[in-house]
């Protein structure tokens, strides 16, 4: 009789994503790369030794807690893969300081970035604090106890959509035309697809589309619906009961409309955190209430299939805005303000959520993933 293998964790996919989003976040914009010289008389090597330029209290801040995740889904994953604490603590901490001295390093060839000293010291303080998180966690045995949920939440394949769901108010973060209206980058896309493309025999294959302006009244409901609905629909395939489908699309109602609002308080000052509500915005939430109510009763792959569909149309009515002084001031605020570092991070997640949900939700049409199936896989083997 084989001998079980650790359960699977989802804590080694989420650690690679977001080490991609540090990696992003550390090196935006990715222009500008020159070697730097070295003050007279000094060998190339000092510039590995990094400054201490002063910083604000918002970048300090962001730099501890950028990796203390990381640290803690590092250690967590190491530990549900069976290696010691002494060992899972030590490695990751080594990963964490590494990581973060390398992106200081690669700063020093980035003229927009300013490499610093204490930038690390303070990643690697985050990355040990994640570690003593994870320790608590896993001594207080809430690593077992997530693991039964998830067991009795999600059906396989779930850790993807488990990535998906987490990321969705990341891209909320990024200022939206309309109330959840994620995924207006198809048009900079064509656009930087469409130049790449000058001087090819494919010149002009890339049609560029044109933003029409504000939505109608009827058409701005149905994209904030839609906007709302869609981290829905992705935990709808994922989870196998009624209930848990419902406190999936309560969690989702509250979580958008919490980031939101803290979106709106970090560009404009806490006294407008509630600027951005809408009149259309209580008729859009009543109507992916009364939607998802609908579709929580529906199959996984009936549910993954309109959800194709809803996703297109969201993606397809949010291209169709066109920018207002609004707007444009609040991509001016995080262009500019103190948002630098995470500007490029949440307007790509925010850009391109809809499309990795898409992607999600086709492959749960082709194979859903039926909580039986892995059971029987995992019977055959152990004979």
């Amino acid at each position: 009789m084989r001998t079980a293998a650790p359960p699977r964790s989802s804590a080694w996919p989420l650690a690679w994503v977001w080490i991609g989003l540090i990696v992003y976040a550390s090196l935006h914009p990715f222009t500008g790369w020159r070697w730097p010289v070295p003050p007279p008389g000094q060998p190339a090597w000092v510039l590995l030794w990094l400054p201490s330029p002063h910083s604000s209290r918002f970048d300090l801040w962001g730099n501890f807690l950028a990796y203390l995740p990381l640290g803690c889904l590092v250690t967590i994953a190491r530990l549900r893969g069976g290696e010691a604490t002494g060992a899972a603590a030590a490695r990751t901490l080594a990963t964490g300081a590494l990581l973060s001295l390398g992106m200081e390093w690669l700063q020093i060839l980035l003229p927009l970035r300013a490499p610093s000293r204490i930038d690390w010291a303070l990643n690697s303080a985050g990355t040990a604090c994640g570690i003593a998180l994870a320790w608590l966690l896993h001594g207080l045995g809430a690593l077992r106890l997530w693991q039964r949920v998830r067991e009795g939440w999600l059906v396989p394949h779930g850790t993807s959509g488990l990535a998906l769901l987490l990321f969705w108010p990341v891209g909320l973060l990024f200022p939206t035309p309309l109330p959840f209206a994620l995924g207006q980058g198809l048009v900079r896309l064509a656009e930087q697809l469409d130049a790449a493309l000058v001087g090819t025999a494919f010149e002009g294959w890339a049609e560029v589309p044109t933003p029409e302006g504000p939505l109608a009244p009827g058409l701005e409901v149905l994209t904030i619906a839609l906007g709302l609905l869609a981290p829905c629909l992705v935990g709808f395939v994922m989870s196998r009961r009624l209930w848990q489908r419902l406190v999936l699309l309560a969690g989702a109602v509250l979580i958008g409309l919490s980031a939101t609002t803290l979106s709106t308080a970090l560009n404009f000052g806490p006294e407008h955190a509630l600027t951005w509500i809408a009149p259309s915005l209580r008729t859009g939430l009543m109507l992916a209430v009364l939607l998802g109510t609908v579709l929580a009763l529906l199959p996984r792959r009936l549910t993954a299939a309109l959800g194709l569909v809803a996703l297109t149309t969201l993606l397809a009515l949010v291209n169709q805005i066109g920018a207002d002084p609004y707007f444009a001031e609040s991509l001016r605020d995080w262009e500019q303000g103190r948002f630098i570092r995470f500007h490029g991070l949440a307007q790509w997640v925010g850009w391109l959520w809809p499309l990795a949900a898409m992607l999600f939700l086709i492959a749960r049409t082709v194979d859903p993933g039926e909580p039986g199936s892995r059971a029987q896989r995992s019977a055959s083997t152990l004979r």
